[in-house]
């Protein structure tokens, strides 16, 4: 969705429905839109990074978690 044109191949959205219901795709779908919005505006304002997360991580679970 974030690519121009916007293009969602048939394969990947069929893929998706397996997993999530309509009302789940559609705030997906949105969800995506907006950050796409946001990354675009930040942009075009040449708004950079606060760093907030600077030298944050995120932590994978141990393979076999949770037991």
């Amino acid at each position: 969705m974030t690519r121009t044109p916007v293009e969602v191949a048939d394969e990947l959205f069929r893929k998706l429905q397996a997993h999530f219901n309509q009302a789940q795709m559609v705030e997906l779908s949105a969800t995506i839109a907006w950050e796409n919005y946001r990354a675009r505006f930040d942009h075009a304002f040449g708004i950079k990074s606060e760093n907030f997360t600077e030298g944050a991580i995120c932590a994978l679970p141990v393979s076999g978690w949770p037991p």
